[in-house]
This record gives structure tokens, C-alpha cells and sequence, in this order.
């Protein structure tokens, strides 16, 4: 399929419609395996926006030229600092328009290096983490971290370049496969638990709260199998009021380290506290999913920060 199934009419309804105040581009992907929002969400998210004032139209990575015609972005493929998206991403934070993701926000959590010396220097709790720069710092993080431990390539997302090492020699053998092709490696300590707390945070304020539950048989939420098809586990929903306090004020927390746009923060809940596994940009949005805690209020709100930005005064 191409984007022309997509086309502008199918997002908004035209019967009785007021003029729109204000146009968001959201730029997707169709041919996307794993979109951040599927495009059934986003038609969703189109109806209640449009009696915002708002319109929302689908772009691809064609209508860069174009960009400067909305009034805001809304990134809704997976974002890289190597790719399209980020340009785009560049391009309306030049323009002056309100986005999500914005440049900077993808600089932060896509390092995870960065994101974890972030997260320390806040007091942010994360899992004891030991960075590997040679071979010679494997010995230092089998002896700090212990067996099994979880090993990450710095860029890693959806669960790929993120492997857990049950023995020094599965340690080795990874690490120095990995090596070659990146300058610094994250090995840190291996909690296990059958779901991770996704927190979505907005505007520096939590959004939806959500369990993530590991794929069948896999220790993590997304299992790459080798046929090539993605297995992904389940998903439990709850209200804000539901989620534990201490669970939402520590994603808060990293969220603002980060930006006040829209992040996942990833938990591992343990006996031994919180623990804030990774601060994600581009986090997953879908109806039904995402957004069945807080109902109709999450996309609201998403449509109010665009507005709040294109609203202030001396803009």
C-alpha cells in the first residue's frame, strides 16, 4: 500500500466542518513495521483534533520541501539522528514550529551513554551500569555487575543491538563482535521482571502509564526472532491515579532531564526500588493501547501542547 490510502479525506470528516486554525504535518511512514502509531491511531487522533481547530495531514519523507506550509510536526516514524526524520526535525525547529521530536530531544535519548551519566548526575536511579571501551573492561563489569548481565550498543532501540550474557565468554564473544563497529559499549546489572512500567510523559507531565509484558518466552518486551518477524508481549493499562505514585514521579523525574516534549520511560519496579531502564523520544501511541488508561484525554492533551506553543504571545 502507499499514503494515497491514507489520503487527507479519510482524516477528517467533512460534513459540517469549521475552518481549521492551525494544519499539523505528521510525518509517516506506511511501509513501517513497527510505526510508533499505526495509521488507524492517527486518523483517531485527526477527529478529536478537528474539533480543536486543528487539522492533521499526513506527510512522508518526500514532503520535506514542504515542511514550512504547517504549523507544526508531529514525528510519527521511528526517529534517527542518521535519517530523514532528524532533518525534518531540523527543519521545523528552523521554521519556528512547535515538533515532537525535536533535534534535541533525539541527540539525548538516542546515546545511551549520555542518557545514563544524565540520569546519574540527576540522582535518577538506574540499574548499575559499567562502560566498555575495550575488551580489557569486560573483567570489570563480570566482577561489578555479576552474571547474567544485559549488554547495549549505544544507538540500540525496539530491543535490537541488546543482548543479555549468561557467561564471561558470551560477554567476550558479543563485545568484541560489537566492537568493531561501535566505539563504546553498556553493560549493566540484569533485572528481572516480567513486565517493564512505560510512563508516557508530556509537556513534563505523565500521559498515560502502562505495563509492557515481556514477549512469550523472551526476557525482553520485543523478541527480533530470526525468521525476521518481531514478537512483541502484551500490554496492561492503567489510569494515572492507578499506577504507583513512586513509579510516576521517577519517570517525571528523567523525562525532564531530558526536554518537555514527549518521551516512554521505560521502569524496572523491584524490591529494591525504581529503576529507570531508558528515556525513549518517539515513544508508542496507539488507541487502545497507549491510550486506554486516559481515554480521549491523552490525544486532548497532545493537540493542547501543539496549541499552547503556537498560541504564546510574540510568537
Amino acid at each position: 500500500q502507499c499514503l494515497e490510502t491514507y489520503t487527507n479525506r479519510e482524516w477528517r470528516d467533512t460534513k459540517g466542518r469549521t475552518p481549521a486554525r492551525y494544519t499539523f504535518a505528521t510525518l509517516v511512514d506506511p511501509h513501517e513495521e513497527l510505526p510508533p502509531s499505526e495509521i488507524s491511531s492517527l486518523r483517531y487522533w485527526a477527529k478529536i483534533a478537528e474539533k480543536m481547530g486543528v487539522e492533521i495531514e499526513p506527510i512522508t519523507k518526500k514532503d520535506l520541501a514542504k515542511l514550512a506550509n504547517y504549523d507544526a510536526l508531529f514525528i510519527r516514524e521511528t526517529t534517527s539522528i542518521s535519517n530523514h526524520t532528524y532533518r525534518f526535525a531540523r527543519r521545523a525547529q528552523q521554521e519556528g514550529m512547535p515538533v515532537i521530536d525535536d533535534p534535541l530531544s533525539m541527540i539525548r535519548c538516542t546515546n545511551k551513554v549520555y542518557l545514563n551519566e544524565l540520569m546519574t548526575y540527576n540522582k535518577v536511579p538506574v540499574p548499575p551500569t559499567v562502560m566498555i571501551a575495550s575488551t580489557s573492561d569486560l573483567e570489570v563489569a563480570a566482577q561489578t555487575l555479576g552474571f547474567p548481565l544485559v549488554l547495549k550498543i549505544p544507538d540500540s532501540s525496539f530491543s535490537r543491538g541488546v543482548k543479555k550474557c549468561a557467561t564471561f565468554e558470551e560477554l567476550k564473544t558479543l563485545a568484541t563482535e560489537w566492537l568493531e563497529d561501535s566505539d563504546l559499549l553498556i553493560a549493566q546489572k540484569f533485572i528481572p521482571t516480567e513486565y517493564d512500567w512505560r510512563v508516557g510523559v508530556l509537556g513534563g507531565q505523565p500521559l498515560f502509564a502502562v505495563h509492557y509484558l515481556m514477549a512469550k518466552k523472551h526476557w525482553q518486551i520485543v523478541n527480533h526472532k530470526a525468521n525476521g518477524k518481531p514478537d512483541q508481549g502484551g500490554i496492561k493499562t492503567f489510569t494515572l491515579k492507578e499506577a504507583p505514585a513512586h513509579v510516576i514521579e521517577t519517570a517525571v523525574r528523567a523525562a525532564r532531564c531530558i526536554g518537555d516534549g514527549l518521551y516512554g520511560v521505560d521502569l524496572k519496579e523491584t524490591k529494591d526500588g525504581v529503576f529507570v531502564i531508558e528515556v525513549n523520544d518517539n515513544p508508542n501511541l496507539d488507541h487502545g493501547w497507549e491510550d486506554s488508561g486516559e481515554k480521549d484525554e491523552v490525544w486532548v492533551r497532545l493537540t493542547q501542547w501543539f496549541l499552547e506553543r503556537l498560541d504564546r504571545p510574540g510568537r
